[in-house]
Order: structure tokens, then sequence, then C-alpha cells
């Protein structure tokens, strides 16, 4: 089986490891504090869930299935089940990989459900191990440490995707290449990834946080309301990452359609240069007879006399256009970023320094002690 079972006992002795049979009893005593946690349910954890602790068929069929479920929470009366998604930091892959995590929540059980090793799991069967208090202080808290620890969990993938904006917008205004176009689509995936996930949750925490549930008492509200605000700030910071990909794509397609114009500039001066010279030299590389300037003694260098002066015309004119950049002035900004302090609310002046006082000279006649 790959289920982990604590239970803490009316007596308040914690028990853990506990066979199929002894969480049966447990669940059936609705005494205690037991908490189940299901890693991939197998038709083993089927039969337990479904006949041993009688849950409903529909939820368990839920904690079963690989597919994805959305965020979600269904009321049976004497339990919650509740569908919530974190991050999926067990799969190696270049976009955001999501978990979820399905609760079952009673007055007297919690029982968690996931396909994917989760660091939220982790970190409370470490706070039970080392102190009994949240099993203590109910099922209500023991959910709320789990998707707490679930959602805290999705900062440190916002931060490194914040992270990946600014490479990837320094990238497009160096050098914008195709691996760069990668970057910002990948990033694009994992923001919308993300997005499908917390928009719906939002909803899910803020029914736990208004007092729906008679499962959830009155001074774990606030607690859940904390996870709302936590979930709110996550969908903030993800938009704001899927605005900067955006203006980074934007940016890019910019930056390669200037690239492009440039090369385009390039030809054009080119060909603009020699087409000129084109035409003399298919001129005079007809097989007439009778062409004067062909017996003229300084027709050759004549001519290239006048490629030559064809060839600085154009040039000049291309510079004094501006297609040239060098031997062009460049204007820096040296000036610092400065704001009007009246315009600050709040904004004190800072006190200038008064000149000493030079002493006084003294005239002729005085005399000094």
């Amino acid at each position: 089986m790959s289920i982990k079972a604590y239970y803490l006992a009316p007596e308040g002795n914690l028990l853990h490891d506990l066979a199929g049979d002894e969480i049966i009893r447990a669940y059936q005593s609705k005494q205690g504090m037991l908490w189940l946690d299901v890693a991939g349910v197998t038709e083993e954890d089927t039969a337990l869930l479904e006949q041993g602790l009688r849950l409903h068929h529909l939820a368990v069929e839920d904690c079963a299935s690989s597919q994805i479920h959305p965020p979600k929470i269904d009321d049976f009366g004497d339990y919650l089940f509740i569908v919530v998604h974190g991050v999926n930091y067990a799969v190696d892959s270049e976009v955001v990989e999501t978990a979820e995590l399905a609760v079952f929540l009673g007055e007297h059980f919690v029982i968690s459900s996931h396909n994917f090793p989760l660091y939220c799991v982790s970190e409370v069967e470490r706070m039970i191990n080392a102190d009994s208090l949240l099993m203590k202080r109910g099922a209500d808290f023991l959910a709320h440490t789990l998707v707490d620890t679930l959602i805290d969990n999705v900062l440190p993938t916002i931060d490194r995707m914040s992270d990946v904006a600014e490479e990837i917008e320094e990238g497009v205004i160096r050098q914008p290449r195709p691996v760069t176009l990668d970057g910002i689509m990948k990033l694009k995936r994992s923001t919308l990834k993300i997005h499908r996930v917390m928009a719906p949750q939002r909803e899910v925490l803020n029914r736990l946080s208004r007092g729906e549930f008679p499962l959830i008492k009155q001074e774990a509200l606030i607690f859940y309301r904390d996870i709302y605000d936590h979930i709110a700030r996550v969908e903030d910071l993800n938009q704001t990452i899927l605005d900067r990909s955006d203006n980074a794509l934007a940016t890019y397609l910019s930056a390669v359609a200037n690239r492009q114009n440039e090369t385009m500039r390039v030809l054009s001066v080119v060909a603009t240069i020699f087409l000129p010279l084109t035409l003399l030299a298919g001129i005079y590389g007809m097989n007439f007879d009778y062409m004067p300037e062909l017996h003229w003694r300084w027709g050759y260098f004549i001519v290239l006399g006048i490629i030559l002066l064809v060839m600085s015309v154009v040039t000049w004119r291309f510079w004094a256009s501006g297609w040239f950049a060098w031997g062009k002035r460049h204007v820096t900004w040296t000036r610092p970023f400065t704001v009007n302090g009246s315009k600050i609310r709040g904004y004190i002046a800072p006190k200038r320094k008064r000149p000493e006082k030079q002493p006084k000279q003294g005239g002729e006649g005085e005399k000094h002690v």
C-alpha cells in the first residue's frame, strides 16, 4: 500500500504506520485525529477508501484518475472533497508543470491524495514528526497547512519566471535570435498553465474562508483567507510576467523587422551605387565600330573619373540623408533622472550649508593682541 497514516489518539499518543484494519478502526471511532496520505492511488487503495472508509465513489475515482481535474470543492455532508493545484517539482520540463492535490476534509480526519511527490506533504509530515501540535489543532488546520504550503511553493517558480523574463528582455534588446523566441513562447505557456489553475482556486479558497461550511471552525477562517490572499498575489505576479512576455514578443518581432530593414537598406545602397556604374560599363562595352570615345587618348581615365565621381556623389548623398552611421556625432543621455521635489507629498528639501563667515581683517591702525 502507498499510504502513510498518522493517528492522534484521544489519549494524546501519536501513532503512525498503521495497517489497513487499524486505519478503519481509527476512522470509524470518530475520535482523535487521523491523517492519511495516499501517493498514487492503486486498486488496493481504492478498495480501502471506498469500502473501508465509505468515501464517495466519484471522489475516489477522481483521485485514482491520471487526468487533470480543475480546482473544485464538493460538499458530501460529513466531509468536503477539495481539489487544488501547485507546481510539479518532480518532473524535468522546460515548461512549468502543475500537480494536483485532492483533500478529504472531515471532522476528525484529513485524507490527501496525489499522483506526484509534493513538498507540501513532506513539510507537513516533518512538522507532525517534530511536534503533534498540528494534529491537536484539528482537521481544518491540518488541511489549511497542506494547502497553504502547496500555494507557498508556487512563489519560487514565480520568482524564477520573473528572472527568466528579465533575461529574455535583455536578450531581445541586445541580439534577438530564434532561441530567444523559443524562450518567450515557453514562458508564455508556463504563465498560462499557472493561470489556468490559480484563477479557479481563488473561488475555492473564497468559499472556504467565508464560513460556508460548518466543518471549518470560525477561528480557522482567517487562515484560509490568508491563503486566498497568497493566491491573489501569485495570480497578479503571474499576470505581470505574462504581460512582460507579450511585450518581449512584440519587441522581438520589431527588432527582427528592423534588422530586415537594415539589410534591405544595405542592399539598396549597394544597388544604387552600382546601377549607374553598370550603365556606363554597358555603354562602353558595346562592340560598335564608330564610337569616338574609343579612340580618345584619355578616354579610359575620363570614364574612370566619371565612375569615381558618381560613386562619391551617391555615397555623399546617402551619408547626408543619415543612412550611414559613421562620421555622425552620437548624442548620449548624460543628465541624471530627477523628480521635482515640490510634487512629492511629504517631501522635505535638504538644508543648504551656509558658507562659513570669514574673519574680518583688521584695518590700518588697529592693534591685535
